[in-house]
C-alpha cells in the first residue's frame, strides 16, 4: 500500500460521477413496489409521508405499496412527481461515497427539481414541497401535451437532416388554424414537442410511423413551452418563499449552465427554476455534454426509478463521441465490459455504487 512521508495511508482517489436525475415517465407498474422496497424503514420517508398526509395527499408508502398500482392515478403529478423523486432519493443515498465523488447534479425536465436536493440547493423536504406542488399544478391545468419522435437512426447514429426537417415542423404548424406546437426539450436522440390538441394532431399527421412513433405521453402537459405561463405565474406566487441556497456541488441546467457553489445567487436560481425553465425549451442534451465536458466524469448515474433515461444519455454520449462511442453496438459493448453508464433502477448496476462488505480476514 502507498503511503505519504508519514507512513500514513493513502485513501484510494474516488471515482469521479455526474449524477443524471430522471423526469415524469420514470414510475410505472413495473416500478410499483420499488420505494417501500429500498426506503420503507427510512425516517426520511416517514417524513414525507407525514408532509403527504397533512397535506390530505395518500402517503407515498400507501400508493408504492398498498394502493394497486393504476395509470389513472399512478401517472398524475401530483402522485408520479414525488414517488419518482423518493425512489431517486434513496439511490442517491445508497451511493458509497467513500468510493464515489459526486462533482456534478443535472437532470431532465422534472429531474431538475431532484438535481436541486441532490445538490443541496433545497433541503429533502423542501424539494419535496416544490415537487408536489408543481406535479398538483401541472396536472390541475394540464395545458396542452407532449409528442416524443426519434430522429437517430436504428444504430443511435445522429440523422442531422431529419432533425431539420422535424424543427421545420414547428415553423409550419404553430400559429396555423389554432395550433401551437413548440419544441419543448431536447433529449439526447429525441424530440420532445410541446402544443396544444391542434398542434398535436397536426404534428402527428405529418410526422411518419415509426416503430411506436410518434408517441403520446400519458398525463403530460406542454412541459416547457409558453402554454405553462399559467403555472409560471401562480407557481411564482406560490412559492415565493421556496429556500434555495447555493449548491454544495455544481448543477447543469436545461440550458447548459452551470450553478456552481462559489458562483450561485439564489434570487437567480429561484428566477430560473419558477421562471424560465418553466416556459422555455429544456436542452437535456446540451446539459449532458456540458456534464461530461466540463467535469470529466467517470461514469455517469442516473438514480430510479426505472431506466428509461438511459437511452437518450446514452444517444447524447454517442453524440459528443465520449470514450469513442460511435453508436449502439459501441455502447453496448462497452457496458458490457464494464458500465460507465450506470441505471440504478437496473439492479446489476446499481450494485456497483453500493458499500462493499468487508472482505473477511484469513481465520475469521
Amino acid at each position: 500500500m502507498s503511503t505519504t512521508r508519514n507512513s500514513s495511508p493513502v485513501s484510494p482517489a474516488r471515482e469521479r460521477l455526474l449524477v443524471v436525475c430522471p423526469g415524469r415517465g420514470t414510475y410505472n407498474a413495473a416500478e410499483w413496489g420499488t420505494l417501500n422496497r429500498l426506503a420503507g424503514d427510512s425516517d426520511w420517508l416517514k417524513r414525507f409521508d407525514a408532509m403527504r398526509h397533512e397535506a390530505g395527499m395518500p402517503t407515498l408508502s400507501e400508493l408504492d405499496g398498498e394502493t394497486a398500482f393504476r395509470q389513472s392515478l399512478h401517472g398524475r403529478g401530483e402522485h408520479a412527481a414525488p414517488l419518482i423523486y423518493a425512489c431517486a432519493w434513496a439511490d442517491l443515498l445508497a451511493i458509497d461515497r467513500e468510493r464515489y465523488e459526486v462533482v456534478a447534479v443535472t437532470g431532465n425536465s422534472m429531474g431538475w427539481y431532484i438535481a436541486l436536493a441532490a445538490a443541496g440547493a433545497l433541503s429533502p423536504e423542501d424539494a419535496l414541497h416544490l415537487i408536489g406542488t408543481m406535479g398538483l399544478m401541472m396536472q390541475e391545468t394540464l395545458a396542452g401535451g407532449q409528442v416524443i419522435y426519434p430522429w437517430v437512426d436504428e444504430t443511435w447514429r445522429p440523422d442531422w437532416a431529419l432533425r431539420r426537417e422535424l424543427l421545420s415542423l414547428i415553423e409550419g404548424i404553430h400559429g396555423r388554424k389554432g395550433a401551437e406546437l413548440y419544441l419543448s426539450i431536447d433529449l439526447g436522440g429525441m424530440l420532445v414537442f410541446g402544443g396544444n390538441e391542434a398542434g398535436l394532431a397536426r404534428l402527428s399527421e405529418a410526422l411518419p410511423p415509426r416503430e411506436r412513433f410518434p408517441l403520446r405521453l400519458h398525463q403530460h402537459a406542454a412541459f416547457h413551452t409558453p402554454l405553462q405561463e399559467a403555472v409560471k405565474r401562480e407557481a411564482r406566487h406560490e412559492l415565493a418563499s421556496l429556500p434555495l441556497r447555493a449548491p454544495e456541488v455544481p448543477m447543469i441546467d436545461g440550458r447548459g449552465h452551470v450553478w456552481t457553489p462559489w458562483s450561485t445567487d439564489p434570487e437567480r436560481l429561484w428566477d430560473y427554476t419558477l421562471g424560465e425553465q418553466l416556459v422555455a425549451p429544456y436542452d437535456f442534451t446540451a446539459a449532458v455534454k456540458v456534464g461530461v465536458r466540463e467535469f470529466a466524469p467517470d461514469r455517469i448515474v442516473i438514480p430510479g426509478p426505472g431506466a428509461t433515461l438511459g437511452g437518450a444519455t446514452a444517444q447524447a454520449l454517442i453524440q459528443l463521441g465520449w470514450k469513442g462511442l460511435d453508436d449502439k453496438a459501441e455502447f453496448q459493448k462497452l457496458q458490457a465490459e464494464e458500465p460507465r453508464l450506470i441505471c440504478m433502477g437496473i439492479p446489476e448496476q446499481r450494485e456497483w455504487l453500493l458499500a462493499r462488505a468487508p472482505v473477511p480476514s484469513l481465520g475469521a
